[in-house]
C-alpha cells in the first residue's frame, strides 16, 4: 500500500538517510527503531513532505507521491503524527480537532468515533490545547491526524514523555487502528520508537536503523529471538 525505494537524503554536506526501501502493509503497525540521531525523524518528514526528497520513490496505492506537497499526501490519505506533538496550545481541543478536517469541507464534522478512541477529548471539548496534561495532548495530536480518515498513519515517539496508563491507551488504540481501522477502513501504520517493550507489542513488522541506513528487519514476532532490544541497548 505504501512503498518507499531508495531514499536519500542530505542535510548540507551530510548523508543522512542511505538507499531506504520498505513497505507498509494494510492491517500492519510498522516499527522503525534506533538510537538518537540515526534518522529517524527526518524519514517522518521526508515521506510527509516537510523535507523534499534528494533521491527515491515515495509511492501511495500506486501513485508516486514524491514531490507531493505535505497537503496533497494528507488529500491522498497520511496522517502525521511529529515529535512533540505540535498540537495548537491556544486553540481549544475542539478547533485543534477540525484543523485535522482542513483538506475536508468546512460543513465536514469532527468524527464520533474519535471520542470513542479517547473519551477524554469529549469531556475537555472546550479546553485550551496547551492546558492539557502531556499524555491528553498526546491523544489529541493523535485524533487530530485521524480526523481526516488516512489510510497510512505516522507517528514520531508517540511515548515521549507520557505516563504509563496513557501509553497503555495509545498502545490499544494503535492495534484496533491497525486491525479495524477507521469506519471499516482499515489502515497501515508507521510507529517510529525508540521504547523497546512498547515497540514490540505492536510491531508486525519492524525495522532497526543505524547511521541513516535500515540495518536489521523481520517480523515483529521474532525480535527477541533476533536480538533486537541488544541492539537497542549498544
Amino acid at each position: 500500500m505504501f512503498s518507499v525505494e531508495g531514499l536519500n537524503q542530505y542535510y548540507g554536506g551530510s548523508h543522512i538517510l542511505r538507499d531506504l526501501s520498505f513497505e507498509a502493509r494494510l492491517g500492519e503497525v510498522t516499527v522503525i527503531l534506533g538510537r538518537n540521531g540515526v534518522g529517524k525523524t527526518t524519514l517522518l518528514k521526508s515521506l510527509m513532505g516537510v523535507v523534499p526528497v534528494k533521491a527515491g520513490t515515495v509511492t501511495l496505492d500506486g501513485t508516486d507521491i514524491t514531490r507531493a506537497p505535505s497537503y496533497e499526501r494528507v488529500k491522498r490519505g497520511i496522517g502525521y503524527v511529529p515529535q512533540g506533538r505540535e498540537i495548537f496550545g491556544r486553540l481549544t481541543v475542539e478547533e485543534n480537532l477540525r484543523m485535522g478536517l482542513a483538506t475536508k469541507s468546512g460543513s465536514t464534522a469532527i468524527p464520533a468515533e474519535l471520542f470513542e478512541l479517547f473519551p477524554v477529548l469529549k469531556q475537555m471539548i472546550g479546553r485550551r490545547g496547551g492546558d492539557l496534561s502531556g499524555g491528553q495532548q498526546q491523544q489529541l495530536a493523535i485524533a487530530r491526524a485521524l480526523a481526516a480518515g488516512p489510510k497510512l498513519l505516522m507517528l514520531d515517539e508517540p511515548t515521549e514523555g507520557i505516563q504509563p496508563s496513557i501509553i497503555k491507551d495509545i498502545g490499544r488504540v494503535l492495534r484496533m487502528l491497525a486491525d479495524r481501522g477507521m469506519n471499516g477502513q482499515r489502515m497501515a501504520i508507521v510507529l517510529v520508537e525508540q521504547y523497546y517493550d512498547f515497540a514490540a507489542g505492536l510491531a508486525d513488522q519492524y525495522l532497526v536503523m543505524e547511521r541513516g541506513q535500515i540495518v536489521q528487519r523481520g517480523r515483529g514476532q521474532d525480535m527477541q529471538a533476533e536480538g533486537v532490544r541488544q541492539k537497542m541497548s549498544i
